[in-house]
């Protein structure tokens, strides 16, 4: 038997295996998408302008690919609202069929965006927030904390408050998951006593009254996370009504960093602040981001353009070590808990609650060499710290 085709047959073969390679190369050019949901208006608009400053950059860097592969990235503004995330969310992953996902900045819209990621299985890569809920018994395999644990920075503080020696503290916070979650690691770490717990609104610019209080009860310290705006209009106000003389002031970087000193100039000088990362730090990755930033936007980046730079390389990695499998889900999941990139904190890795071990840095602000009021970082209070959280995630390391 002759088992030769005839040579209508091998041309129809020939045809239709080249129709599947040209399919194969359609589907091999898909580009991997990224929804980038930042808060570009509203109460948190500066920390979102930054992280859409440290995405852009390594989308440069990275040649608008990631792991080699055509990218996609899907930008839109959340405005700081929960319902308008959970809009810009939907249409993600409805029309643009996204394949992970980053931003915004504050947490009370990160607990609304994340059950819909999670459950489309689309992987959230936070550019800055770190509620305690995802951290503890909500943990979820499609959430990575990759910034900070909420409390963690404050944790911070307060272990250099009590070490410092300060007897009392008042603290004061904007009424918000965040807000109560900053002021509870304070809490944790600081030995005195706090004299007064001052809750305020989110987007809040007049502290009269809560400066009156602070001026009654007399406090040693005065510990505040009011990221943006808020911290803004707060540090003046606290000058200028002359509490600085007799009460130290410690924040956090979202009202410590580069942005806020562009705004209030002199009066931040001697802010002591804690970080899990800081333009000095002398690694290769963080000074050829420093660099690469100073070079585009001719300033000193912020932590929220550090992290948000940090989350686009996270998932760089993720791809390039799947080989640009995106759909292959675990394979993903198992890729960006690795964690294998380059990150500007320095070596970097993940507890079993996708929460980063990691070092926590205490900075002031002072003149450098050039004259320029800026942060150095000056201690490590928490080193290799994992969150308080973790113990409550069923996660595996």
């Amino acid at each position: 038997m002759n088992a030769t085709l005839p040579m209508s047959s091998l041309r129809c073969c020939a045809i239709a295996l080249a129709a599947w390679a040209l399919c194969a190369d359609a589907l091999a050019a898909e580009p991997v998408k990224v929804g980038v949901a930042l808060d570009i208006s509203g109460p948190f608009a500066a920390g979102g302008a930054e992280a859409r400053d440290g995405i852009n950059l390594a989308i440069k860097l990275l040649g608008s690919k990631l792991g080699g592969q055509p990218a996609e990235f899907v930008q839109a503004d959340t405005a700081g609202s929960p319902d308008q995330a959970k809009q810009v969310v939907d249409r993600m992953i409805q029309r643009d069929k996204i394949d992970f996902f980053t931003g915004p900045t504050p947490s009370n819209v990160a607990l609304a965006v994340g059950p819909t990621l999670f459950a489309a299985k689309v992987p959230y890569i936070t550019s800055n927030p770190g509620p305690s809920q995802y951290a503890g018994a909500q943990c979820n395999p499609y959430f990575f904390g990759s910034t900070y644990q909420n409390d963690t920075w404050d944790e911070a503080a307060g272990k250099y408050a009590s070490e410092k020696g300060f007897k009392s503290a008042v603290l004061i916070a904007p009424n918000y998951p965040a807000g109560r979650d900053h002021l509870t690691g304070f809490k944790r770490r600081f030995n005195g006593t706090v004299a007064g717990e001052i809750y305020g609104k989110v987007g809040q610019l007049d502290y009269a009254a809560e400066l009156a209080q602070m001026r009654a009860a007399k406090p040693e310290a005065v510990f505040f996370f009011l990221p943006g705006a808020m911290g803004i209009n707060f540090i003046k106000q606290f000058v200028a009504s002359g509490l600085s003389k007799d009460i130290t002031l410690v924040t956090t970087p979202a009202s410590a960093d580069e942005d806020t000193i562009a705004a209030v100039g002199e009066p931040m000088l001697g802010l002591f602040s804690t970080s899990q990362w800081s333009h000095d730090l002398p690694n290769a990755a963080n000074e050829k981001f420093v660099a690469e930033f100073r070079k585009a936007y001719n300033r000193y980046p912020t932590f929220y353009a550090a992290q948000a730079y940090d989350a686009i390389m996270a998932i760089d990695a993720a791809v390039r070590d799947t080989g640009g499998k995106v759909q292959d889900k675990p394979a993903v999941l198992k890729a960006l808990k690795a964690a294998k990139f380059d990150s500007v904190r320095g070596p970097f890795k993940y507890g079993n609650n996708n929460f980063p071990v990691q070092d926590y840095y205490l900075r002031v602000i002072g003149k450098n060499a050039e004259g320029k009021i800026t942060n150095r970082t000056l201690s490590t209070p928490l080193k290799g710290y994992r969150d308080a959280y973790a113990d409550q995630c069923p996660l595996k390391s």
